[in-house]
């Protein structure tokens, strides 16, 4: 199973719920095409929740700095929230966990914009 992209709207912040594996392919795809449909609609705050995801490779990673950059590039930010312990230890051993910002409360993370 690939990854599953949803968005919804929570205070004037786009949150994107992600859930499945996010892997080389169509995963880190359909999260790629998701923050850039979000940026070309002008939206400059951005919650990514990976609550639901499975699974992540380096692939995947790689796809959450992408969208990290491209979000920032637009004069945007990028957030992450509740995220797997795999995830966790994954932004830990690369040192990714300190370029971004993470929560694990959505109403936090919301009001932190």
């Amino acid at each position: 199973m690939s990854a599953t992209v949803s968005t919804r709207q929570s205070g004037g912040v786009s949150v994107v719920d992600v859930g499945g594996k996010i892997t080389l392919g169509e995963g880190s795809i359909a999260v790629r095409d998701t923050v850039r449909s979000q940026v070309e609609a002008g939206n400059k705050k951005i919650i990514l929740n990976l609550g639901n995801v499975t699974y992540i490779d380096s692939s995947g990673i790689g796809e959450l700095v992408s969208a990290y950059t491209t979000v920032s590039n637009s004069g945007g930010t990028l957030k992450l929230l509740n995220l797997t312990k795999r995830v966790h230890d994954l932004l830990q051993i690369t040192k990714l966990y300190t370029v971004f910002e993470v929560f694990d409360d959505e109403a936090a993370a919301v009001a932190s914009f």
